[in-house]
């Protein structure tokens, strides 16, 4: 059943060694028992896995199948007492290599997120204090400019058309001495 486990991704492996560390505590807390009498962890040496892992504070080394107290004055078991590969704490299934390694993964996950988090928060602030872009400003006279040349194109090509309709008597309020004949 060892053999079904190991083909697991890491952090499935990690997940599923926090959910059964939280199911057992929340049925420990659930159902208040009386205290049992604590065994030293030695006791459970050349048992099982399973056994030894009962007891929160023993750890369990496959390299010689010995159940002994968790190094609490360290934060991992020094590799004198168990190498990270074959100690075991809280579940058989899943060794300090893994946990260690799911662990990071999750922690750099929440810092990577946190720090986009907070560059995106840092630039939007940025854009929105700023107003609009030097760019944006740029645009907006350059189309002006466009404009104004468009209406004044707009302007001379109607003074030129009027000078030729004036030129030939189109014009009804022109002061051309040759007006237009009409047959009436």
């Amino acid at each position: 059943m060892e053999v079904g486990w190991l083909s697991l991704p890491l952090w499935l492996q990690g997940l599923a060694l926090l959910w059964g560390r939280a199911s057992i505590g929340l049925a420990q807390l659930s159902t208040p028992a009386p205290p049992a009498p604590v065994q030293a962890c030695s006791e459970f040496s050349q048992k099982s896995c399973e056994e030894c892992l009962k007891n929160v504070s023993c750890l369990w080394c496959y390299t010689n199948n010995t159940c002994v107290d968790y190094p609490v004055r360290s934060i991992l078991p020094p590799s004198s007492l168990c190498s990270l590969s074959n100690a075991r704490w809280g579940v058989c299934w899943i060794n300090f290599e893994a946990l260690i390694i799911a662990i990071a993964v999750v922690a750099g996950l929440i810092l990577v997120s946190i720090a986009v988090c907070c560059c995106y928060c840092c630039y939007c602030r940025r854009r929105s204090r700023s107003g609009p872009d030097e760019e944006e400003e740029q645009l907006a006279r350059k189309r002006e400019e466009r404009r104004l040349q468009s209406l004044q194109r707009k302007h001379e090509i109607k003074l030129k058309h009027d000078e030729i309709r004036k030129k030939y008597g189109l014009l009804q309020d022109s002061d051309n001495p040759y007006s237009r004949f009409e047959n009436e």
